[in-house]
């Protein structure tokens, strides 16, 4: 049987391929726009039917109706990561959070530690060899699908075919399913005079043929766009945005210069508009490869001078970062940060910038504390710490004592706490 037969008899609507589900199943969902809207919003349709399913993914893109506090008995979320749609659900509990490195996640599921019974993906059309590409959301999926009992497929003609190990060919496959919606953009976040600020301390601390790694937010963005003058950066990251198309259309990113995977930009999973997932297609300046290839501390390490550019929320003294929660209630979740923190710290010439508003609610709220709100999450440790920078400054905390890092701290912090910081820096014998 030739790979268009196989096509032909394995299409079906969404609301028969949601029947490859069965009860007490897991389900696997790329990071965000990876998520496949014809197939969750048929499970959501048919969510009655069902009894102890569960859909696992990292950065819910959408609320479906099968995230429901009252249908959860028969399917519920399981978030790998906290968004919008799903940040609400999580603080009440009726969502289910499994923490975890973004890196292992591969690992946790080849090992079985987290189930994966069915992969509902979006994936690009089928190409003449009979592959289709998870372009969108490789991560964590790629595991998935040679785990599964079941690989059902979304295929959009407006997800990119990316080049990397992000493929799955028809043979592999239970049910197809067609639709033509426009894949769902996101933005670039807003930036004010306080990201800008950031924004520029970071990029002055980075040269000509770093490799960068980018997180999602406005503070990142801004130092990206700060960058458009720089010359032969290179691109190792999780998730490539917008920000980073406008590094390559103004000529700063090359790849010459990495010293691992020359030549290539290296990402697992996209996030933002149609422009970027164009330039996506066919395009052999980019790869896209599971998780476990892009964020393992160890590989992106090998990259020479890579720059890690991640926000948090709070930072202690002793300059550990909660970056996923407000106390106990969680926010978002650890993502690669603690990954490419640590990848930054291996690197020859390497450096992980955390980065962060000194104040919160209006100035009346220090983000650089004492100690940490009581529950707080921990997403980057004292001992991984590296820089970390407000728009006051920047404080280099690696080999640093407590009482030096209490003091480069303390000189970053908002001029209206910076007395009160120390004081309390004095009580906890930090000073």
């Amino acid at each position: 049987m030739d790979f268009q037969d196989q096509y032909r008899r394995k299409r079906a609507s969404a609301a028969d391929a949601v029947r490859q589900v069965r009860n007490g199943d897991m389900i696997i969902v790329p990071t965000g726009v990876g998520e496949p809207p014809a197939l969750l919003e048929a499970l959501s349709e048919q969510r009655r039917d069902f009894r102890n399913v569960k859909v696992a993914q990292i950065l819910a893109m959408r609320k479906y109706a099968y995230i429901d506090p009252e249908t959860v008995a028969h399917v519920r979320h399981v978030a790998l990561f906290f968004g919008g749609a799903t940040r609400a659900g999580g603080q009440e509990g009726w969502i289910d959070f499994l923490p975890n490195y973004f890196s292992e996640i591969p690992a946790q599921i080849e090992r079985g530690q987290i189930p994966a019974d069915v992969v509902f993906s979006m994936a690009s059309p089928m190409d003449a060899h009979g592959y289709f590409a998870l372009s969108l959301g490789a991560d964590y999926t790629m595991a998935a699908v040679a785990k599964a009992r079941a690989v059902v497929l979304e295929v959009n003609p407006n997800v990119p075919f990316a080049h990397g190990a992000c493929h799955v060919h028809v043979s592999q496959v239970a049910a197809l399913v067609e639709s033509e919606a426009p894949v769902l953009e996101v933005g670039l976040p807003k930036i004010g005079p306080v990201q800008q600020a950031i924004g520029k301390y970071v990029a002055e601390r980075i040269d000509d043929g770093s490799t960068l790694q980018i997180g999602y937010g406005g503070i990142p963005d801004a130092v990206v766009m700060q960058l458009t003058a720089k010359r032969d950066l290179g691109i190792h990251t999780e998730m490539i945005g917008d920000g980073i198309l406008t590094l390559v259309e103004s000529g700063a990113v090359t790849n010459r210069r990495k010293s691992h995977l020359p030549g290539k930009s290296i990402a697992t999973f996209a996030l933002g508009s149609s422009k970027l997932y164009r330039f996506m297609d066919r395009n052999p300046a980019l790869e896209m490869h599971p998780v476990n290839f892009t964020n393992d501390p160890a590989l992106a390490g090998l990259n020479d001078n890579l720059v890690a550019i991640n926000a948090t929320m709070q930072i202690d003294l002793l300059g550990q970062c909660g970056s996923e929660s407000l106390g106990h209630a969680p926010y978002s979740g650890t993502g690669g940060q603690s990954d490419f923190v640590r990848a930054a710290n291996r690197s020859r010439g390497g450096k992980a910038f955390i980065v962060l508003p000194s104040t919160a609610k209006g100035d009346t709220i220090s983000r650089i504390v004492p100690s940490l709100s009581p529950g707080t999450h921990v997403s980057t440790s004292k001992n991984d710490i590296d820089y970390v920078v407000t728009e006051h400054g920047v404080a280099q905390l690696r080999g640093k004592s407590a009482k030096q890092r209490a003091r480069e701290l303390i000189a970053i912090a908002h001029p209206a706490f910076r007395a009160e910081l120390e004081e309390q820096a004095g009580r906890l014998r930090l000073l």
